[in-house]
């Protein structure tokens, strides 16, 4: 439980940050764009900095990483295979253990951009989406000034006694603005000078106009209060106007947001269903084979879809409301939204954290043969060591055989003297068959054979 002398103590700090904070205000004037800006755009490249320095980097669509391990695991392999011809290896014994294939890939700089795009305009799109708020609020309000300045005007008052009176009431946010131009009027500025500091000071490019019309309409003499009654109309005609024109174009902002979870569903199409296949298919060109599996399609399509998501907004922005620069918050929004899209559905996930180091290797069962179809005589049996030879007990361990057959069970763990095994029951076609078994992402791999049963 606070103590009062510590709510006083905090309360007297915070007090005293609070006038830290106007005296650079008031000395200094910062510009708002400063604090919307600029330091936002700062911290998102030390963001990308950091990270750069800490070793994200960028990934790009291809996999030759993955294509590197993969020959030198196939080199392995035959090698390992050819060893055992020699030896006249037909009955089993300890194979070693076969290196693991490549992790998930980490987290890259470029999904770390992607934060830093979010952290650099997020500020800015909300102080412009909430200055136009602003803005529209002391629009319409400025319509019910002029409509009370009539009436005091048909009244018998003269503009600057009614902008006076006018001061004297509650208007909103415009209060403090009317207040302003009444007292400079009382210290001897101009009506026209005071009601154009005013509409400056409103930020409002229509109340400036207005305003201009209702200082040249208090020179022309004559009715100048219908004059001023006319203005308030018909602003409040090119507000309504404004207004139904946006709600008109709100079809085409729910259009393009529709469109690209579109987007997002085919890629999530194409990424599991079709590409898997592809991949396992080779394009001939004038160089020679390329191999299609050696693309990251998945990553590829993450770039296209935030590109898409940037230049969308931006779109957004330009069609619904005139300038690019209020489609931001909508950048932010689809942005966001594809690369959760992205990690969720599309991108593979990260590397999980590693386990302890494991070696495996095949104690028996290895190189068994049988009839196609039928279960193999014995059971292949690993057994999983630390990395100082010592058995590694109650550790998760996962089968698997290519190109076909199952195996019983498909996961096991590892008893008190490191060994697990598996039963196997071979595919319907004659050939060799490997068996894997595969613990915090090391693995071996047995060889089997079916034969014909003919």
């Amino acid at each position: 439980m606070k103590t009062p002398a510590k709510d006083s103590s905090v309360h007297k700090k915070m007090e005293e940050f609070s006038e830290v904070i106007e005296r650079i205000r008031i000395k200094y004037n910062p510009p708002r764009e400063l604090f919307t800006i600029a330091v936002p755009i700062a911290v998102a490249l030390l963001v990308v900095l950091t990270a750069f320095l800490m070793g994200y980097t960028l990934h790009t669509t291809e996999k030759q990483q993955a294509s590197t391990i993969s020959d030198k695991e196939k080199a392995l392999q035959a090698y390992l295979a050819q060893m055992n011809a020699e030896n006249g290896n037909t009955t089993g014994g300890a194979v070693p253990a076969t290196t693991s294939t490549p992790a998930a890939p980490t987290m890259g700089l470029d999904e770390i951009m992607v934060f830093a795009l979010i952290i650099a305009i997020l500020p800015y799109s909300i102080d412009i989406t909430l200055q136009k708020r602003a803005v529209r609020k002391k629009e319409e309000l400025y319509t019910e000034f002029l409509f009370k300045l009539s009436e005091l005007m048909r009244g018998g008052l003269d503009p600057v006694k009614a902008v006076k009176e006018l001061s004297k009431t509650d208007l909103g946010i415009l209060t403090p603005n009317i207040r302003i131009a009444s007292t400079s009027m009382t210290f001897g500025k101009s009506f026209e000078e005071s009601m154009k500091a005013m509409a400056k000071s409103l930020h409002s490019e229509l109340i400036t106009r207005y305003t201009l019309l209702v200082v040249q309409a208090s020179y022309s003499g004559g009715a100048v209060a219908d004059l001023i009654l006319k203005a308030s109309e018909d602003m409040r005609s090119i507000i309504s106007i404004e207004r139904e024109k946006e709600g008109n174009l709100h079809q085409y902002v729910m259009i393009f947001y529709f469109a690209q979870a579109i987007i997002i569903f085919i890629v999530y199409i194409l990424s599991t269903s079709l590409l898997p296949f592809v991949q396992q298919l080779g394009v001939s060109n004038m160089f020679g084979k390329t191999d299609i599996g050696e693309i990251d399609f998945a990553r590829g399509f993450f770039h296209m879809i935030i590109l898409n998501s940037i230049f969308g907004g931006l779109i957004i922005g330009k069609i619904s409301e005139g300038e690019a620069r209020y489609g931001l918050k909508h950048v932010v929004v689809l942005v966001a939204v594809g690369y959760i899209a992205c990690t969720l559905f599309i991108l593979p996930p990260p590397a999980a954290q590693a386990g302890p180091q494991v070696n495996i290797t095949v104690i028996s069962g290895d190189q068994q043969e049988s009839i196609a179809a039928l279960p193999l005589k014995d059971p292949i049996v690993f057994k999983l060591t630390d990395a100082t030879g010592n058995p590694m007990n109650s550790t998760s361990v996962a089968f698997s055989i290519v190109p076909g057959g199952t195996v019983n069970p498909v996961s096991d763990t590892s008893d008190q003297n490191g060994l697990v095994q598996t039963k196997v029951v071979l595919g319907t076609d004659p050939g060799t068959y490997i068996v894997t078994a595969t613990a915090n992402g090391a693995s071996a791999k047995a060889t089997v054979i079916a034969k014909s049963g003919e």
